[in-house]
């Protein structure tokens, strides 16, 4: 993830334009000089959350119709470079969200608006009312991702039991629980899990342990070796100055192979 009915309105209409003017995509394969990432490097693990259910909206959005990570190819071959030398600490990324279609804001904008919110909506909005995520910049209607050049990801210890799978029918404490109670991930325990709007979600929140502190730490040196750049309200959140241009709305079709 990253106002009042008024503002949100004003947004979902700048939204709305912005995909009539967005850069086109060809009929066949990616535009421009994207790629899959599994095409630079295999070896990442993807769990693209908003090609499914298990995510702040409870369903997939508009665009996602695969579980790909589709990335500029220069953010690519940077993150091939942080998965090597990770790799060599039993270590792996793991992305949450790369390249967004300009259509997946538009539908966060008509989710902030729907008047309703469920329980497990709140999982990840345990203090902060989901109508108020634009104005205190949670969401975007106007994201970074449409460009290829932001990413939402974190850390896998290799030598660990990631195991633990997300059961839709469990009900699971909220982001900001100790991570035996909330959903499992599948990944080191950075203090909340993904998407989680709470200040603890903060990179350098204080209410986190010494260890989730120093997994925190960890993965934004390995990201800023590479030239990227972490958003201080979003632990997972990374972009890459200068690597990205107009945004796209093409939306994630299944890889071939």
């Amino acid at each position: 993830m990253t106002a009042r009915t008024g503002i949100a309105a004003r947004a979902a209409l700048g939204v709305l334009l912005a995909i009539s003017v967005l850069a086109p995509a060809r009929a066949q394969g990616l535009p421009g000089d994207f790629v899959y990432l599994r095409d630079i490097d295999p070896s990442i693990i993807q769990d693209i959350r908003y090609a499914t259910s298990n995510n702040f909206v409870g369903r997939p959005l508009a665009g996602y119709n695969a579980g790909e990570c589709v990335v500029k190819r220069e953010v690519g071959l940077r993150l091939k470079a942080v998965q090597q030398e990770l790799a060599a600490q039993n270590l792996s990324l793991k992305m949450f969200d790369c390249y967004r279609p300009a259509r997946a804001s538009l539908d966060m904008v008509k989710w902030s608006q729907n008047g309703h919110e469920t329980a497990a909506e709140r999982r990840y909005n345990p203090k902060i009312p989901k109508t108020e995520l634009f104005r205190l910049g949670y969401i975007a209607s106007r994201s970074q991702h449409s460009t290829g050049a932001a990413l939402d990801l974190t850390l896998v210890d290799l030598k660990a039991d990631n195991s633990a799978k997300y059961d839709p029918s469990r009900t699971y404490a909220d982001c900001t629980a100790p991570v035996e109670a909330r959903a499992p991930e599948g990944s080191v325990d950075m203090g909340t899990g993904y998407d989680c709007t709470d200040a603890k979600g903060h990179t350098a929140a204080p209410s986190i342990t010494a260890e989730q502190r120093s997994w925190r730490k960890r993965l934004v040196a390995a990201m800023a070796r590479q030239g990227f750049v972490n958003y201080s309200k979003e632990w997972w959140h990374f972009s890459l100055p200068g690597a990205g241009g107009a945004a796209y709305d093409f939306p994630i079709q299944p890889r071939r192979n």
